[in-house]
């Protein structure tokens, strides 16, 4: 991924080559995260809750034996109260070794992007803070707002695991 956050190029960079987003809804927007964070998408289950978790954290699932946190992202950027249908899924993601779910209104496609299509993200004062921004990525009309998602969910705020390392 050959872009630019706070003017220094992302780690792993390829100059020239195109990089593949997981594109999603929330609400009525689109987002892309990284496909190789990715390990499947699943329909949305029933999760456990678990007592005190904090609001966006839905509760855990019982994946192949493998007790995982689940996350509903819309709570989490507060794009109003989540409704679970037949498009919702859950993204089932590998963080650092770590396996969780991020639950998300739909998954459209994959998309690839070209270090061109990538333009850094706006400073704006929103829900959504721009420092989980890897930046803005364009196809045609169509604008997918590019989610750190290694950064996110390692935050401190999601409480979810330790911090990775730098």
């Amino acid at each position: 991924m050959s872009t630019v956050q706070n003017n220094k190029p992302l780690e792993g960079a390829v100059e020239g080559a195109g990089s593949e987003f997981l594109a999603f809804t929330l609400g009525s927007e689109e987002y892309g995260i990284d496909i190789l964070k990715v390990q499947e998408i699943r329909g949305y289950e029933a999760v456990t809750r678990i007592a005190n978790a904090p609001e966006f954290i839905k509760g855990v699932i019982n994946l192949r034996g493998i007790i995982i946190p689940v996350v509903d992202m819309r709570i989490k950027f507060k794009l109003g109260t989540p409704v679970y249908d037949q498009f919702t899924v859950v993204i089932i993601l590998n963080i650092g070794g770590r396996i969780m779910g991020m639950v998300v209104d739909s998954v459209s496609d994959v998309t690839t992007l070209t270090p061109d299509q990538i333009k850094p993200a706006p400073e704006m004062g929103t829900a959504f803070d721009t420092n989980y921004m890897i930046g803005l990525g364009t196809v045609d009309e169509r604008m997918l707002i590019l989610v750190d998602i290694d950064k996110l969910m390692s935050s401190s705020e999601m409480g979810l695991m330790d911090k990775l390392a730098a």
